[in-house]
């Protein structure tokens, strides 16, 4: 038996405590309940479990959270993220360059433009340009490096956070603006001229 606990990872025994004091005050719950129903009062070793249980919940919660952002951690370095977006860009080029042009003549700012002598072949060079860029940029190793860098360093910011309980003294707020819900640009927004 304890062999088979040193052979265990750290994540692995925190979910097996997880497991045993969750079990555990399941089965204090249901029987508190049961002895409830039938007039008899809880017993004080099941109110002392569930309050176990519950600091042992607590106990364990940040170290769980810190084990799991150091396994996200591990998943991240193995991963080619814009390599994947590189090869969906591929994938959908011909979408992707219509959906440019589409959103190109839409813009109310290359009206007069618009009017100008090999207007389409200009968009539709421009366009490939910075589609062949895009993807070449995407698809090199130092840009996947980048991309790993900056989401290893945001998971060991959020770790440093949840150790120091950063997060404890934030107070709630309001969720982010939808995305891509087709508003239109504000005018005081530097885009849009």
């Amino acid at each position: 038996m304890s062999q088979w606990l040193e052979q265990l990872s750290t994540l692995q025994v925190l979910l097996l405590v997880v497991a045993v004091v969750f079990g555990g005050s399941i089965i204090a719950t249901v029987v508190g309940a049961l002895l409830v129903r039938r007039g008899r009062r809880s017993p004080k070793v099941l109110r002392l479990w569930s309050k176990i249980a519950e600091k042992a919940f607590l106990a364990v919660r940040r170290p769980l959270t810190i084990v799991v952002l150091d396994e996200v951690t591990a998943v991240i370095q193995t991963g080619h993220y814009t390599q994947n977006i590189s090869d969906a860009l591929i994938e959908n080029y011909d979408e992707i360059k219509g959906l440019v042009a589409e959103k190109v003549a839409e813009d109310r700012n290359t009206k007069l433009v618009q009017r100008l002598p090999g207007y389409d072949a200009i968009v539709s060079e421009a366009t490939e340009m910075v589609l062949r860029v895009t993807i070449q940029m995407l698809a090199d190793p130092r840009t996947d490096e980048l991309v790993r860098d900056a989401l290893r360093n945001n998971v060991q910011q959020i770790r440093q956070a949840v150790r120091e309980r950063e997060h404890e003294a934030i107070d709630e707020h309001e969720p982010p603006d939808p995305a891509g819900t087709g508003a239109p640009i504000p005018e005081s927004s530097r885009y849009a001229r």
